[in-house]
């Protein structure tokens, strides 16, 4: 479910209140107020992908970070989203390039977003198909698939890996 943000934004006078008494809370970059402050550019917003998104999406794709609503940047009990700490770091650090799994392919409009509001530098992209299991289930740490040592372990040549992920 996407969420829209609130129909009036809360009070800096609210939000001390509810900072102070502990409650829980969650920082939103709006939507709406990222449209107003970029205007235009705000419809501009693209990025390069070298790699194919879920429905093939390739060159130069434009970035619709409208569709995923007002994301939480923040929480009470996380200081950061992985939206932001990514770009954050991948600023910081000088990357160039993003290579990642096609899952996260939606998250770089998101980021796209993220770059031109802090005016931090924008990466090339790059999205790989996933690692699937037999059942077609993408492989995850959470659900104890098979590490990298255990593939090579059982046979796989970093090349037939590479293969696998469409690189």
């Amino acid at each position: 479910v996407i969420y829209p943000g609130p129909s009036q934004p809360m009070s800096a006078e609210e939000e001390a209140e509810r900072l102070e008494a502990s409650d829980a809370f969650s920082w939103r970059l709006s939507i709406a107020a990222c449209r107003d402050h970029l205007g235009v550019r705000f419809d501009q917003l693209s990025f390069l992908e070298t790699g194919a998104g879920p429905e093939g999406e390739t060159g130069e794709v434009r970035a619709r970070p409208e569709t995923l609503g007002d994301v939480i940047l923040g929480r009470k009990d996380v200081g950061t989203s992985y939206h932001l700490a990514c770009t954050h770091d991948d600023a910081l650090q000088g990357v160039t390039h993003v290579i990642r799994g096609v899952d996260l392919f939606f998250a770089t409009h998101l980021h796209r977003l993220l770059q031109e509001l802090m005016g931090w530098p924008v990466p090339v992209y790059r999205h790989h198909r996933l690692m699937l299991d037999e059942t077609g289930k993408r492989f995850a740490k959470r659900d104890q698939s098979p590490t990298l040592r255990a593939l090579r372990d059982a046979g796989e040549t970093p090349e037939s890996l590479r293969q696998q992920v469409g690189l």
